[in-house]
């Protein structure tokens, strides 16, 4: 695995920035897909669980870089085979790749939202946006618990349907539970402002809480913890 760590760390910034974008593109692509679930199905956690994972699933079958995936990267800090500066690199970069794959999906899209979806649309925005701060951290830090566990088990599965099985599942739990992912957030949130219900100030005020959790989540609880446990 920390094969994988290195290869990632030592990028150009160039192909971290391009495949930040993909990796943005790409979970913009199941977070349309689940507002279009939600926004005609009573109960839309469960069943947009069911959509979503696809996004994650392009992002580690098809090769990208995900900020909240990466969070990972620091177990090959830890086992130095990465310094600290490549990993600050790493998650600056491609995070502002993931948002300007967001945004950009949610600008392409902004003209195709029917009334219910535009209504659906912006009910999500705000909701995002109106979070406090300790429970946007907190919802981010448990989604990135299960994302990294996702992406930490899809690493150690050799074969396609294997890797697309293990994603599902956390995934699906992470949405249905209503827990925050920045980069879902990336889409969500611009989304919303295009359909004229949400602002800058709104995104703003739930990507800082929700990417330290998703840091806490994914470099904390599974970085570190399995870091500590696979050490003879």
């Amino acid at each position: 695995m920390d094969e994988i760590f290195i290869r990632k760390a030592n990028l150009s910034p160039a192909k971290q920035f391009l495949s930040g974008i993909l990796a943005g593109a790409y979970i913009a692509f199941g977070a349309q897909a689940a507002n279009i679930v939600g926004s005609y199905t009573p109960n839309p956690g469960l069943i947009a669980g069911l959509i979503f994972p696809a996004g994650l699933i392009l992002v580690v079958i098809a090769g990208a870089e995900l900020f909240t995936g990466n969070c990972l990267m620091i177990m090959g800090l830890l086992n130095k085979k990465i310094t600290l500066s490549k990993l600050l690199r790493n998650w600056l970069i491609v995070y502002l790749g993931n948002l300007a794959g967001g945004i950009l999906i949610a600008w392409l899209l902004s003209g195709q939202l029917n009334a219910a979806l535009r209504e659906y649309t912006i009910k999500v925005a705000v909701s995002k946006s109106s979070l406090s701060f300790i429970d946007a951290f907190i919802r981010g830090l448990l989604c990135n618990w299960l994302v990294c566990l996702a992406v930490f088990m899809a690493f150690k599965t050799p074969d396609t349907i294997g890797k697309a099985a293990v994603i599902f599942f956390p995934v699906w739990v992470f949405i249905a539970s209503g827990f925050e992912h920045s980069v879902a957030n990336m889409y969500y949130i611009p989304a919303g402002i295009f359909a004229g219900g949400a602002n800058i100030e709104g995104l703003i005020n739930n990507l800082l809480p929700v990417t330290l959790g998703n840091i806490a989540g994914g470099a904390g609880f599974v970085g570190i913890s399995y870091s500590f446990l696979q050490k003879n």
